[in-house]
């Protein structure tokens, strides 16, 4: 029955985390029908694609056992951030080109590190421990961006840059992969996606205290201004903008 289980939330997991990775649609569908990136920020994309291929090369068999489900959709994000990437490089005035592919070549740089040295250096619970801390470690990291929106939210008391399916999808992705580790037994994939459930979960009782102040947003102080610039390059702040087209 635990394998069942472990499947099905494995499947839960694929799902949500697809709509995830296909939400910038509508971002890339403006920038080539523009042919310019305007203001958004290729950055997110660039660091996505590294937690999904470290994510997609932990889940192989022969550095942690009973994770292919982890691959497939991670193997998956990766090729789907690979095209937004690249849509990206190609309409991207030269100095924020110049600096993606600087950032490209550090992400492949340490991807490319990993894989070597899991392969020809580590074996075994070596490799598994290696490549599930790295794992972990971007994997906080990605979870972690919205949080300049959750700040700007309580400071704004509106949600105007909080979209609720977004923040929807946050929480079943980051619970179904948080309980998917927990009956493997693994706490590489529990502890991040654990706090993927947590931030999803702040988002949607932020939403339903402040849902009907949604379009009602006051005008920002200069500190707002601010912080509404920073959040500019982060891709919730860039789904938001989504929706509003």
């Amino acid at each position: 029955m635990e394998n069942v289980l472990h499947f099905v939330f494995g499947i839960f997991g694929n799902a949500s985390a697809l709509f995830l990775f296909l939400a910038p649609l509508i971002t890339f569908k403006r920038i080539v029908m523009n042919k310019s990136t305007q203001q958004f920020s290729g950055i997110p994309y660039v660091m996505t694609l590294l937690n999904c291929l470290l994510s997609a090369w932990y889940g192989l068999p022969f550095v942690s056992p009973n994770n292919l489900l982890v691959s497939t959709i991670n193997g998956t994000g990766a090729v789907i951030e690979s095209v937004y990437v690249i849509v990206f490089l190609v309409f991207a005035p030269k100095r924020e080109k110049a600096k993606m592919l600087g950032l490209l070549s550090v992400v492949l740089t340490i991807f490319g590190t990993v894989v070597l040295v899991s392969l020809l250096v580590l074996h075994g619970n070596g490799r598994k421990l290696f490549c599930g801390v790295v794992t972990t470690i971007f994997s906080i990291v990605m979870y972690g961006s919205p949080l300049t929106i959750i700040r700007l939210v309580i400071k704004t008391k509106s949600v105007e840059f909080m979209p609720f399916f977004l923040s929807l999808f946050v929480f079943l992705c980051g619970t179904s992969w948080f309980v998917f580790g927990l009956l493997g037994k693994d706490p590489f994939v529990a502890i991040p996606n654990g706090f993927g459930c947590g931030l999803g979960a702040v988002q949607l009782i932020l939403y339903a205290i402040y849902r009907k102040n949604k379009g009602e947003i006051k005008k920002p102080t200069g500190e707002e201004s601010v912080e509404m610039d920073k959040i500019g390059n982060g891709k919730t702040e860039q789904q938001k903008q989504d929706e509003q087209v």
